[in-house]
């Protein structure tokens, strides 16, 4: 059945599975498809899964690209969107969805099971995407490098193409006439999906089969792991305790060499062969104080006094003071932390020269006879 759309109405989402060599192997990506029902302009991006996170980050990429989004959009029945669905047209929508089309002002419209054509446009769109982008096999090294060049390739497709309706023009210049009529975007939704956790003795989280660190004082309580398409944050009470880029692998360990340091005022031996210290890549002046201190009997243990100071001074006060130390001869933990507590108090102020009006003419004398005298009045 032919559709038409007025400029700015609607948009359809879908998704399709490709094939690419990643690294020279092959991987399955799940590529997000959206697609302004208008101007037929294409918009998509690969991702690892197809989970909600995925569908929040490329809605936020998508509605970038194309500054604004539109009344509506026009989804099947996927279960990151969908919960159930009922009579006719009536579904229910799950709650984290309905609250990203909010904040987009965007109403979501489910197509009916098996009506393909519903959302004719953006199925038409995976084939020809397929056809024209991924076949032969794409080659990259990243999920960064391949999604660079989708979007080249449907800005230089929509800029070398005619629109199907409005020959004249090009699928680019039509885009361009739409834009003004889409609804614009203010700010990007904090598209992230929530799960609890526990956190181990070792600092550890688990998610999505691999482990995270978090901050050592998250021992013993649970946490909040907020998972965004790129990275993920762990939270407890709403402050941050951990935030690291998201792993796709399988039983994989992220280590945040920082959220160990207190406890190596504990164990400072642990500096030496920790797993969260390997291979750790310290700011050259407090590499080259690590260097130097190795060969001392007590280094590890002063070592761990000049990291425990980046808890409260900052790394890059910790970095300033080891540049000072290694630019006197000298390195010790001692040296450092008292260069450190130098800079926190600056010393005496510089006394305040009263202007010559104020300045007394006669000095004062000190005279308690004149208390007795005031007192005796009394």
């Amino acid at each position: 059945m032919p559709l038409s759309f007025a400029p700015g109405e609607a948009y359809q989402f879908d998704w399709s599975h490709e094939i690419v060599l990643l690294n020279r192997k092959p991987v399955t990506v799940k590529v997000a498809h959206v697609r302004l029902c208008h101007s037929r302009m294409p918009f998509v991006r690969a991702y690892p899964r197809e989970s909600q996170e995925m569908v929040f980050d490329a809605h936020a990429r998508a509605f970038e690209f194309f500054k604004g989004a539109c009344t509506r959009g026009i989804y099947d029945n996927m279960k990151t969107a969908v919960e159930a669905v009922c009579v006719g047209k009536d579904r229910r929508f799950n709650r984290r969805f309905l609250q990203m089309c909010g904040h987009y002002l965007v109403e979501p419209t489910a197509c009916t099971p098996a009506a393909g054509w519903e959302k004719g446009q953006v199925e038409n769109q995976v084939g020809n995407i397929r056809e024209r982008l991924f076949t032969p096999r794409l080659q990259v090294a990243s999920y960064d490098e391949l999604n660079a060049w989708l979007l080249d390739r449907c800005i230089a497709y929509a800029q070398a193409n005619r629109h199907p309706e409005l020959a004249d023009r090009t699928i680019w210049q039509v885009f361009e006439a739409e834009r003004p009529q889409l609804v614009p975007v203010v700010s990007r939704f904090d598209g992230f999906r929530a799960t609890q956790a526990s956190v181990s003795k070792t600092c550890l989280v688990r998610f999505d089969n691999n482990k995270y660190s978090v901050a050592a004082r998250a021992v013993g309580r649970p946490v909040e792991i907020q998972s965004y398409a790129e990275r993920i944050v762990i939270r407890q009470d709403g402050a941050i305790l951990g935030e690291h880029v998201r792993s796709f692998g399988r039983n994989q360990t992220i280590y945040d060499p920082w959220h160990y340091v207190p406890v190596l005022a504990r164990k400072p031996g642990a500096l030496r062969n920790g797993a969260p210290f390997k291979d750790w890549l310290l700011p050259a002046n407090l590499e080259h104080v690590r260097r130097r201190l190795k060969g001392s009997d007590d280094g590890d243990r002063q070592m761990v006094k000049i990291l425990s100071a980046v808890l409260s001074d900052g790394l890059a006060a910790v970095e300033a003071a080891c540049g000072e130390a290694l630019a006197g001869g000298v390195h010790s933990a001692d040296v450092v932390l008292n260069i450190l507590a130098r800079h926190r108090d600056p010393g005496p102020v510089a006394p305040i020269l009263a202007p010559a009006a104020l300045r007394l003419r006669q000095a004062p004398v000190a005279d308690c006879a004149r208390y007795d005298r005031l007192r005796q009045a009394g």
